[in-house]
């Protein structure tokens, strides 16, 4: 059951990452509300199953991810 609290408490909108090898490979997808740790992830405008052990479409990425330059942004706000 949901509480009043779960309801009114602001929720982080679920991101698409993507982890590529060193071969350009997609080896995991993953669905989080932010980065995964770790080198070799990638932020995805879609994602799809299919693309495990290929090479990832050049126009799926959305952005590479970098947590410091989110922090630098966050902390000039």
């Amino acid at each position: 059951m949901f509480s009043l609290r779960s309801l009114l408490a602001p929720h982080r909108p679920m991101r698409l990452f993507v982890l590529i090898d060193a071969q350009g490979i997609c080896r995991a997808l993953r669905q989080s509300a932010q980065a995964p740790q770790g080198s070799g992830w990638v932020e995805l405008q879609q994602s799809c199953p299919s693309w495990l052990n290929r090479p990832l479409p050049a126009g799926a990425r959305a952005t590479q991810v970098t947590p410091c330059l989110r922090m630098q942004q966050t902390l000039a706000a």
